[in-house]
């Protein structure tokens, strides 16, 4: 199968016909549901585990990744539950990531670490495959769900939410959004030659944006709103022909 979608918090429940399937890799292993979409089968993978139970930053990123690739995926979505630090973005809204600035600290980041695996680099030009998000603006288009725009993502290390005076730095850096998981899922996905898109439900404001604080049942509430409509969406968005022509994701890998 050559399409994935990896869920973020609250974003599990498919409700479509499905098969589990166990995935050995070298970094460990991985649960994924296989769901039929149309003609097509499509990988799920729950990025903190079914029940919820593997916090952002003890997620095992390279075995997940690792074991979509052996699966044969080529393009994955996912989504992430995000805080805006944007005044344009509020809680409830969808915002397609272009561009991501790493606060994470003690993730391991690559799979390239020297010895057997060599030493290589990777472009992230355009971390956030263009092909796969402007396909996903065009079906959201027709699935009726709305897009408010465009974000840049920080993400960190957590699991505590940031202070005040972070989430004014990020601003200040250009961030629109703050999140604990794209980094380093979609550095991975690059070094591996997929593609891959990441959208963000937006589940609150950050810390001091707006004077609101953080409440986790808001962040349940907007997440059972939106999940099951993004979903389809991203279905629907892989039943189609897909290719790696237009972007540079699957030539993206520098080795030395």
């Amino acid at each position: 199968m050559e399409a994935a979608i990896i869920g973020g918090t609250g974003v599990y429940d498919l409700s479509l016909e499905s098969r589990a399937e166990t995935v050995e890799t070298k970094y460990g292993t991985v649960q994924v549901d296989i769901v039929k979409a149309g003609d097509k089968e499509v990988a799920f993978l729950a990025r903190h585990g079914k029940d919820h139970s593997v916090p952002p930053h003890l997620i095992n990123y390279r075995a997940n990744m690792k074991a979509l690739k052996e699966l044969g995926v080529k393009y994955v979505y996912a989504s992430a539950a995000v805080g805006s630090c944007n005044s344009r973005f509020a809680p409830g809204d969808i915002v397609v990531i272009t561009d991501f600035i790493d606060f994470t600290k003690t993730r391991l980041a690559t799979f390239y670490d020297g010895g057997e695996e060599g030493v290589a680099h990777v472009d992230m030009s355009d971390p956030y495959c263009k092909n796969l998000r402007k396909r996903f603006y065009d079906v959201a288009v027709t699935e009726g769900l709305n897009i408010k725009g465009d974000a840049v993502y920080a993400c960190t290390e957590g699991p505590r939410f940031e202070t005040g005076h972070e989430i004014k730095m990020y601003r200040q850096l250009g961030a629109d959004v703050v999140g604990m998981t794209s980094v380093p899922e979609v550095v991975l996905a690059k070094e591996l030659g997929m593609c891959y898109a990441a959208v963000g439900i937006i589940t609150n404001w950050c810390t001091g944006v707006n004077g609101k604080e953080i409440a986790l049942h808001d962040i349940k509430g907007v997440l059972e709103k939106t999940r099951e409509k993004l979903t389809r969406t991203f279905i629907k968005a892989l039943e189609g022909d897909l290719n790696q022509q237009n972007c540079s994701c699957a030539r993206s890998l520098i080795q030395m």
